[in-house]
């Protein structure tokens, strides 16, 4: 099974950065990965902002992918749960799996039922860089999970 991250706007703190890029290299060992940052919407009306950065999530996805939309009123779940998530999703024949994460204004009523399912990193409120790290880390740890491997301990 591929991933497919995709989120709006570039990771512009070099530290974030840094980090999503050690572990989309970790995540390589275990299923190849594709990125998309998708071009954020200039500023301007947060609603025609949504439906504008909502298609291009749309477009980015493809057909036959299974979409798990990053959502603050999705399934919050344990690392163990997110390693089983995933490895449903490889078991059942999902090519790939994208893993999505919206603008500062949120995402249309598009994406949202585009998803299959929708996922809560924290109830707390994490920026949109912060957010891209903890999602890929917390996918590296499900294949660790998986694969029996140390670095859950």
């Amino acid at each position: 099974m591929r991933l497919h991250f995709v989120w709006i706007g570039k990771t512009r703190d070099r530290h974030c950065a840094g980090l999503v890029a050690d572990y989309l290299g970790r995540i390589e060992r275990f299923a190849p990965c594709d990125v998309s940052e998708l071009r954020a919407q200039a500023s301007g009306d947060e609603r025609r902002m949504v439906v504008t950065e909502g298609l291009r999530l749309i477009e980015a996805v493809e057909g036959d992918d299974f979409v798990a939309l990053l959502d603050e009123g999705g399934r919050e779940m344990t690392s163990r749960e997110l390693a089983a998530f995933v490895d449903e999703r490889r078991l059942s024949g999902v090519k790939r799996l994208g893993l999505v994460i919206g603008g500062f204004a949120g995402v249309s009523e598009e994406v949202k039922k585009r998803a299959q399912a929708k996922l809560c990193l924290s109830r707390l409120t994490l920026t949109h860089e912060l957010a891209r790290v903890v999602l890929v880390e917390q996918i590296y740890r499900a294949f660790t999970l998986l694969g029996g491997l140390p670095y859950h301990r």
